[in-house]
């Protein structure tokens, strides 16, 4: 299941295992020097931000969160398209996927756990169902049981309910060195860990949804025109300016590319003949 840095992923290997478990772990995914930046980089923006935890405690009281960090500089711009993770996410999906959310999850010694839940459980869909969100978590740092390794209870993907909210749970801590990549079904059962160490946990959590729903944040509000201009394109199709299946997302009956200056093939679902 290792990676050394490359784009040789066993992509249907790792497909299995999340049809059957509801995650995989893409070991050694990242680049050493990707990872250190990024790491220096939310360092840098919850300082020059002033960032602080929140005070509920799906979010956590001992947990720094920063949210769409498309907008915060180019080095975020690697990881919704990055090679060794991308292709993955669209087998389970499909390549019309969309960015859904960009954060970084940072859970300092004394956070509790975080309550199981599944990413989708607010989409009013029956379950068990074809996945609508898959995931992801990039380990900026290794993750322990002791510093708050996501919890995770394998198979629950296939469950027909979500779980309760309020409920208890045995779980398993889902460990990965610095540099891996855990990649779940938005179906499955799981919460972040709790911190028992003397050590900050760092992750970056890189959502991604089916073309056809919702995007947790709003990317086309939430990032400007100006600066999507500047992302490579497939970068741009992901946080929305494409259409799904010919038809979805469209405007006037043009792909709304036309909106950062982009000529291209418009043709939608109906002018097929």
């Amino acid at each position: 299941m290792a990676s050394t840095h490359t784009t040789d992923i066993d992509v249907k290997a790792h497909a299995r295992r999340i049809a059957d478990e509801g995650y995989t772990i893409i070991e050694r995914a990242i680049e050493p020097e990707l990872i250190d930046g990024l790491h220096a980089d939310l360092l840098r923006l919850e300082r020059e931000m002033q960032i602080k935890p929140a005070t509920n405690d799906f979010e956590g009281s001992h947990t720094v969160r920063i949210y769409n960090l498309l907008v915060h500089g180019k080095r975020f711009e690697q990881i919704p398209v990055h090679p060794n993770v991308l292709p993955l996410v669209e087998r389970v999906l499909d390549p019309g996927c969309l960015i859904s959310s960009l954060s970084s999850i940072s859970i300092d010694p004394g956070e509790t756990a975080q309550p199981i839940h599944a990413d989708d459980q607010l989409i009013p869909l029956p379950k068990p169902h074809p996945a609508t969100v898959c995931n992801t978590m990039w380990a900026l740092t290794d993750f322990t049981a002791a510093n708050g390794a996501t919890r995770i209870i394998p198979g629950t993907h296939l469950s027909d309910q979500s779980p309760d909210y309020f409920g208890t749970y045995d779980s398993m801590p889902a460990e990965m060195a610095k540099g891996s990549v855990m990649v779940w079904h938005g179906s499955l059962w799981h919460g972040g860990g709790a911190n028992t160490s003397g050590e900050r946990r760092v992750g970056i959590a890189m959502n991604y949804c089916a073309g056809y729903i919702r995007q947790q944040e709003n990317q086309q509000l939430g990032i400007s025109t100006d600066l999507v201009k500047t992302f490579e394109p497939r970068l741009r199709e992901l946080v929305g300016y494409s259409v799904y299946n010919a038809l979805i997302g469209h405007i006037d009956k043009r792909n709304p590319s036309f909106l950062l200056d982009e000529s291209g093939d418009h043709h939608m679902v109906w002018d097929v003949s």
